[in-house]
Parts: C-alpha cells; sequence; structure tokens
C-alpha cells in the first residue's frame, strides 16, 4: 500500500468541516466529481478520471465512498484511507458503450445503498463530469432532490493545514529549480520543447529528498511576441537574440503545486521592459505588503493596481488565486480571487498564488509569489530573485 500522504485523523477532520456544511444547506448526500476534492476526502490518486468516476460522503457518520471503473479499484485500495468495502468499482461492460452508460450503473449502486432519497448536492461544474453523466445519473435517481453543491469542499480547502503547507513548501522547492533550470537552458538558437525537456526534469527529479508530481498546468515559456499571450503551448520554434521570455513554472509533491513565474531576458533589456519590470516588482512589494489576516481580497490587487496606475499602466485580469492540492487542467482552487469585487476575508492558512503578468504588444513579463497568509502578515513560500534576469 502506498503511504498515506496525511494521517487518517485528517481526513477525518476534513469530513467533519464537510457534513458540518452539508448540515447547514440540508443536504443528506454530497457527489464529488472534482478529481482533486476527490483526492482531498479520500486520499486516492491514479489517472482514472477520463472515465466517470466520483466520491460520495452521505451525511451519515459514514466513510466516504470512492466509486470508478472496475480496474482502477485497485488503485483504491493501494491509495484511498477508507476501509475495502468503500472502494467500489463500476463494471468493464460499462466503459464506453452506446447501450449503457457507469452513471446508469452508480445511480442503481446509490439506490440500493438508501441514499437515492432526499436532497442530494452535486458539483455541477467539475471539468470531468459531462452532461451526459449527470442527465443518466439524475434520470437513475427519480426520488432525489439535486442541489447545486460547487465550491462547497473547495472553500473547506483553501485553509491549509500544517502538514498541507509542509507539501507546499517542498512544491516550492522543485518550482525553483524549475525556474533555475529554465535559466540555464534558454539561449538563442536553443529550442522550446529541448528547454521544456529540461525544465520537467527539475520539476519531477529536483530533489534527491522528495519525488515531484506531474504539474497540473503544463511549463509556460513564452519568447518573443509569445510573450503577448499568456497560455500559448510550446514547439520547436528557437528561441532569438534580445528577447524577453516570460516564465510560469511550479513544482508539485504529493499533487501539491507552488507557482513560481519569472522573466528571462536575452542580451540587452530594451528600455519598456526594464520600466514595466520596475513597476510589477514595486507592485509585489504593495501586494505582500497588503496580505494579512482580515484583509479583503479586493484590497490586495487596489494595492497592486495604485502602483502600476502611476506608471501608466493597466491590467484588466486577476493577479492572483487560492492554490493546492491539484489536477489537470487546472492548478486554481477556484474560491479566492485577487481582482475588484471579491470581497472575501484572507484567512490564516490560505494559500494564494498572485501573478503580475503584463501582457504587452508583442511581448510580455511575469513575476509570480506562492504566499502563505500567515497569524499576522504572510510568507512567500518560495524564495527567489524577483528581477528580470538578464542573460548575454
Amino acid at each position: 500500500m502506498i503511504p498515506l500522504p496525511f494521517h487518517p485523523d485528517e481526513y477525518r477532520s476534513r469530513l467533519s468541516a464537510i457534513r458540518a456544511e452539508m448540515a447547514r444547506r440540508s443536504l443528506d448526500l454530497l457527489i464529488v466529481n472534482d478529481v482533486a476534492n476527490q483526492h482531498y476526502i479520500t486520499g486516492y490518486d491514479g489517472w482514472s478520471f477520463y472515465t466517470p468516476q466520483m466520491v460520495l460522503v452521505p451525511h451519515a457518520d459514514e466513510e466516504p465512498v470512492w466509486i470508478g471503473r472496475a480496474m482502477d479499484a485497485a488503485g483504491g485500495l493501494l491509495t484511498a484511507w477508507m476501509k475495502r468495502e468503500n472502494v467500489v468499482g463500476f463494471p468493464e461492460d460499462h466503459v464506453q458503450r452506446t447501450d449503457r452508460h457507469p452513471m446508469d450503473w452508480i445511480a442503481a449502486w446509490i439506490d440500493r445503498k438508501g441514499w437515492g432519497r432526499g436532497n442530494i448536492g452535486i458539483e455541477f461544474e467539475a471539468y470531468y463530469y459531462s452532461p451526459k453523466a449527470h442527465a443518466r445519473l439524475t434520470a437513475g435517481l427519480p426520488n432525489a432532490v439535486f442541489h447545486d453543491a460547487d465550491l462547497l469542499v473547495n472553500w473547506i480547502r483553501s485553509v491549509k493545514s500544517e502538514a498541507e503547507i509542509g507539501y507546499l513548501r517542498k512544491a516550492s522547492r522543485l518550482a525553483e529549480a524549475a525556474v533555475t533550470a529554465a535559466y540555464e537552458v534558454i539561449a538563442p538558437g536553443v529550442r522550446e520543447c529541448d528547454a521544456i525537456a529540461k525544465i520537467q526534469a527539475a520539476q519531477v527529479a529536483g530533489s534527491p529528498d522528495f519525488a515531484g508530481d506531474i504539474t497540473a498546468l503544463p511549463p509556460t515559456i513564452l519568447g518573443g511576441e509569445n510573450a503577448s499571450a499568456p497560455h500559448i503551448m510550446w514547439s520547436d520554434r528557437r528561441f532569438g537574440h534580445n528577447e524577453t521570455v516570460a516564465l510560469e513554472l511550479a513544482g508539485v509533491v504529493r499533487r501539491y503545486a507552488a507557482g513560481l513565474a519569472r522573466t528571462l531576458q536575452l542580451g540587452a533589456m530594451p528600455a519598456k521592459v526594464g520600466d514595466t519590470g520596475k513597476a510589477v516588482l514595486e507592485g509585489m512589494e504593495a501586494v505582500l505588503a497588503s496580505i494579512r489576516p482580515g484583509v479583503l481580497a479586493e484590497d490586495i490587487e487596489a494595492s497592486w493596481r495604485k502602483v502600476i496606475q502611476r506608471y501608466g499602466l493597466k491590467k484588466e485580469s486577476r493577479i492572483g488565486y487560492s492554490i493546492g492540492a491539484a489536477y489537470p487542467p487546472d492548478w486554481g482552487e477556484h474560491t479566492i480571487s485577487l481582482r475588484q469585487g471579491d470581497k472575501t476575508i484572507l484567512k490564516p492558512g490560505n494559500v494564494l498564488h498572485s501573478i503580475l503578468g503584463m501582457w504587452m504588444d508583442g511581448w510580455g513579463i511575469e513575476v509570480s509569489e506562492t504566499i502563505l497568509v500567515t497569524a499576522d502578515g504572510c510568507e512567500t513560500l518560495t524564495s527567489f530573485p524577483r528581477e528580470i534576469h538578464v542573460k548575454h
């Protein structure tokens, strides 16, 4: 059996918090479709979510139930903390068939368990929960009343335990190793794909003391005019002379992600890059100075906006979000956003990835920090020079 990332008592504590919120909403059963939330509740860890997979949390004081493909139930026995009968596999003859669907079988299983009546909460907007899956599940449970339970678990996840923060600290070391590798390998004439290979090696094997995981977002390296768009993928394109290269990288340990964005200048730094970089670095200092318990998320964004306005700059998109356990295609928790209008009150144990990307006309720069909200302020989990790294 693979060692659990957390003691079973921590999983039980998480369940208690989830059930308290279920009680507040009068939910009898919670159906968890978000893969990161499934991992948070059960410890299950496998690349099996391309077929229907869910975790059931009954309001009664029982262990949760993981349900997925029968061949992957073996992985549940190896990675989840619950007793064997709470790891359930639907039969292979329901996989990718036109005449039946796994949700037909799952709905019948839920009904036999006696959980098919009353109020059922479902994460409607989870990435891998399809419209067909929802239609078949609800058709198989005609006596239930369904409620939108999106983000119920996510908001509980947004406050991290000491054990979770420990993994984020380790992930931060891998993030630093990834940026170091990028600085070393990227040069004029080097292909983007070759740089990515070195970066991914550092993300996975960057420490002799612990293993790195695959990142929920792939490494992003944006050179030249590609840096004007934040989410372009790499190719066999070669870096050019005097390019500004934006890097958005991460480290991940036991699924906990720490992001780290930096900017690399190949050759002499243009004045416009240097001036914008100065504004961004000053803005990051303002962000860090404003983060503490009791502050509103929108107030942090306002501190950044006040700085860049003095430089004649404007940024429409948010400047950060809550981060933690993650599976593809995203490492954000979909809760706290550092933007205008977000009145979330920060708490000790929140972890934020503040990313100050400025995507200009034909070029761009990025700087980010993974930040822990502490009892009296904040701490950057990553520790790496923020200045634009000039490589001659």
